[in-house]
């Protein structure tokens, strides 16, 4: 089966499934396969649920009856059918990663965007060599605008991701201690991630480029750069206030978000910068940002009984996490909590990271430290206002004891660890 065919088919049907308990009508089917499944199994259950074909890699799957598409691999003919679709659009996209703040990036950008162009968005975090061909396969010939996250966890990846969606512009939120095990050390995360960058370069595409961030400005060199955040950027953005939700100021316009965290500056900068660059009226780009509420446990700024929370438990590691308690030390608030759950991915840095933030919160003064999971349970600490759990089950007996009440709390951890656990508690 040729792509040009695949792609005929594809163009007649409703959409694309990889999953037998989510079919649609008329939709195609991609049997793939892992580690503890294989879809080619189910390929009599999706005809029978209406599916309108079925792409197999195994010759025993397929029907002479016509149902069913027989590829060598199915996940590359998925692949290079998303890659082929995109080309046929000939529209914009642009492709962002990084080690924090992707999906909120991601989510501001398209909720600015959208005010002017009809857009098409990665959903949720689909971000992976899989979720990436969904997502440009979302896209058809109403799409003015696309917008693909990127994620990874090993070199490589980036650069497989960007060739399938061939971008136009590219944006990375930052360089951290993200996926360890994976990249085997920061200078692995850095060159990981500029593969985006080298992409865009060979193709002379054009790059968004947070001025403030050394490593951006370092890494961008020789690039058709598109820059945010200082004085001599080509977008100035001020922040106005941290201390609730951010404020900024763009060309003259206060801007109120419904983002915490100083950390998200550089999130809802770019944004706007992007915004700009493709001409949204300054009104709208206010208005797409104002409008955006944060949701599936990130900066989410939660009020229950007398207890107010900061809920940022969608994932965590070392430079986000201290990034968070950086921001929350400075945070108004007088009966401080932590609730701090293991980072995962970390490989050999484990131990380590794990022992530098506790050795954080040992020099700084919170109310009470509440740490949880394996990892940080082997840490050592001096401090009195620490206390340490092995497991979920061993915090809640302690707060079902003993709640917190009018309390200032911040929830931060790995989504293995499902911290948001901790709100049934309160």
């Amino acid at each position: 089966m040729n792509i040009t065919s695949l792609h005929n088919f594809f163009l007649e049907s409703s959409g694309i499934c990889t999953d037998t308990r989510k079919i649609f009508k008329n939709c195609i089917f991609f049997a793939l396969k892992g580690d503890n499944f294989n879809g080619n199994l189910f390929t009599q259950e999706a005809i029978e649920k209406g599916a309108f074909k079925v792409v197999v890699d195994q010759a025993a799957f397929h029907k002479n009856t016509g149902e069913t598409v027989l590829v060598d691999d199915v996940l590359l003919a998925l692949q290079q059918l998303a890659q082929f679709h995109r080309t046929s659009l000939k529209l914009p996209i642009i492709s962002l990663t990084g080690s924090n703040g992707k999906t909120t990036t991601k989510e501001l950008i398209n909720a600015v965007l959208s005010k002017k162009y009809k857009t098409s968005a990665t959903k949720g975090n689909l971000n992976n060599h899989i979720g990436v061909p969904l997502t440009l396969l979302d896209m058809n010939k109403d799409t003015e605008i696309g917008i693909v996250e990127m994620g990874a966890n090993h070199l490589g990846e980036i650069k497989l991701l960007s060739n399938i969606a061939k971008p136009d512009y590219g944006y990375i939120t930052n360089f951290g201690k993200a996926h360890l095990e994976g990249f085997g050390s920061l200078e692995g995360v850095v060159k990981g991630k500029t593969e985006l960058y080298q992409f865009l370069k060979a193709q002379k595409k054009k790059i968004f480029v947070n001025a403030n961030d050394p490593k951006q400005v370092s890494s961008s060199k020789g690039i058709d750069s598109i820059t945010f955040g200082t004085d001599t950027a080509d977008f100035n953005i001020l922040l106005i206030d941290s201390s609730h939700h951010l404020r900024l100021s763009f060309n003259s316009t206060e801007i109120q978000s419904n983002l915490v965290g100083a950390y998200n500056f550089a999130n809802l900068s770019a944004a706007i910068a992007v915004g700009a660059y493709f001409k949204v009226p300054i009104e709208k780009i206010k208005a797409g940002i104002e409008e955006y509420i944060p949701t599936n446990n990130r900066s989410q700024l939660i009020t229950k009984g007398r207890n107010t929370i900061l809920m940022d438990a969608y994932n965590a590691n070392p430079t986000s996490m201290l990034a968070a308690l950086e921001n929350f030390k400075q945070s108004k608030g007088e009966n401080k909590i932590l609730f701090l759950g293991d980072m995962f991915e970390l490989g050999s840095d484990a131990e380590i990271e794990h022992q530098n933030i506790v050795n954080y919160l040992n020099e700084n003064s919170f109310g009470k430290v509440f740490l949880i999971g394996s990892n940080f349970f082997k840490t050592t600490n001096q401090a009195s206002h620490i206390h340490s759990f092995k497991n979920f089950e061993t915090l809640k007996n302690e707060l079902e004891n003993q709640p917190p009440n009018n309390a200032t709390i911040l929830i931060k951890a790995s989504r293995g660890m499902a911290l948001e656990r901790i709100l049934e508690l309160l």
